[in-house]
């Protein structure tokens, strides 16, 4: 544009100068006579135009490809510009999406690891609870976001002491918490290596199955121990026993082959004493043997009803004072159901664990006195659903409160001084087989009016 006002100012300037060179600017646009040469205008008048015009042109078409070029170079660029956003946006997502696949790695660690993970800040507010802590508590991690732990998860046995020494120390602290036959927790809590809002973290591993399951071994090692223990010693026992049955026998035809008067009838009572009492010693002696082989059977389908009628003819044989009250002066009612499912179970054990309770329903009853109370044991086994109920019950010497609690609980697990219940009168062993070999579950109801029940509950399957 600035070359296109240029020539006009050139123009101009040669039309000023032949204004200076004649009197009248217009003459060279006239006739000699005077009049106007409009051709000659319209001529020249067209002829500027066009130079005019082709100027213009000129520099609009050096515009134009100035223009195309600028415009070529603005979509080079554009396009180097989106291909790189292209680019710097697909590395943002590329980032965006292992960042969230590394979160939700972590979060499925968390969630699924086995043991409860609970989070705090240093205010002791929950800000981290896994999948199995909600399982455990039942309540969901939005119900106990920035909640304080003791409100959270009432149940927990650590004090807000042990987590703030945590806290302040950094020491790692290790804890066990156990409730026999129940459940059993290892406790460990530890501080953040960096100091942000989520200050402590704690673990809480249920190791229940795994105590369980080291108990059974050290179980079933005693029982082997005690199997052995029993071999032996029932066959030590029959050894004097076979000697005091042979002179016991030998004795009694002596005295029947001579004539000693009215002492004779009182040495025969006092043989046939020995021979009872040898007797019951022999019952014991298998008793150990069949004790000692129990723990290697295997489980079977048996009828619960044959094994208890096996433990009451043992319980006749082995439970016998020869001065006082026998086994087999007490009436055993039998309610037995009509059509009892057979229920998977080591027999052996099993008529151990009726003989026991057996043996503690007859001592009970010999405690009362026979005037006392009549000797009477009720034995009832019943279906319910898919579980067989076995009771034993009796109106002897009853079990008082502290009895209760401590009859299923081994001897050594209680102080000689606090015990109210003695090791003859417990039934650890019997609860052990029903709980952990039968997977049933065993207990002892008992007050002055009603007496006292043993129950059992069997599962069929």
């Amino acid at each position: 544009m600035k070359q296109v006002l240029a020539l006009i100012a050139v123009l101009g300037l040669s039309l000023g100068l032949s204004a200076n060179a004649h009197a009248d600017i217009f003459a060279v646009f006239r006739y000699e006579d005077g009049r106007t040469n409009w051709q000659y205008i319209a001529n020249t008048s067209a002829s500027l135009l066009i130079i005019v015009l082709s100027i213009v042109l000129f520099f609009l078409v050096k515009a134009h490809i100035r223009a195309r070029r600028s415009n070529k170079a603005l979509t080079e660029i554009k396009a180097t510009l989106e291909q790189r956003v292209e680019q710097r946006t697909a590395v943002l997502q590329e980032t965006a999406e292992q960042l969230r696949k590394r979160e939700n790695y972590i979060a499925s660690i968390v969630d699924s690891m086995p043991v409860m993970l609970v989070g705090l800040n240093q205010q002791l507010q929950v800000t981290q609870w896994n999948h199995l802590a909600e399982t455990t508590t039942g309540r969901p991690f939005a119900d106990v976001a920035g909640m304080d732990l003791w409100k959270a998860y009432p149940a927990i046995t650590l004090t807000e002491e042990q987590v703030r020494h945590v806290l302040s120390t950094g020491e790692t602290l290790n804890l066990k918490h156990t409730q026999r036959g129940q459940y059993s927790f290892d406790i460990t809590i530890y501080r953040l290596e960096h100091d942000d809002d989520t200050g402590i973290v704690i673990l809480i591993s249920d190791i229940t199955k795994q105590v369980k399951a080291e108990n059974k071994v050290a179980e079933r090692d005693k029982l082997s121990a005690l199997g052995e223990l029993a071999s032996a010693m029932a066959y030590d026992i029959s050894l004097p026993i076979n000697t005091i049955f042979q002179r016991v026998s030998d004795a009694r035809q002596r005295i029947e082959a001579v004539d000693l008067g009215p002492m004779k009838d009182q040495l025969l009572q006092e043989v046939e004493v020995v021979r009872q009492s040898a007797q019951q010693a022999k019952a014991i002696s298998e008793n150990l043997l069949a004790l000692s082989a129990s723990h290697q059977r295997e489980p079977e389908q048996a009828d619960v009803t044959r094994i208890m009628e096996n433990s009451i003819a043992a319980a006749t044989e082995l439970f016998n004072d020869v001065d006082g009250l026998a086994f087999r002066d007490v009436t055993v009612r039998r309610r037995y159901e009509d059509d009892l499912p057979a229920v998977k179970c080591i027999p052996d054990e099993l008529e151990q664990v009726f003989v026991r309770l057996l043996r503690s329903a007859f001592y009970a009853l010999k405690d009362s006195g026979a005037d006392a109370v009549e000797p009477v044991i009720t034995v009832d086994i019943s279906n319910f659903m898919d579980t067989l109920w076995i009771k034993v019950s009796h109106k002897g010497r009853g079990l008082s409160d502290e009895e209760q609690l401590e009859i299923f609980e081994p001897y050594f697990s209680m102080s000689a001084s606090t015990a109210t219940c003695p090791v003859e009168r417990r039934l650890s062993y019997p609860y052990f087989i029903i709980t952990e070999h039968h997977r049933g579950l065993m207990s002892v109801t008992s007050d002055e009016q009603s007496g006292t029940t043993f129950n059992i509950q069997l599962t069929q399957v």
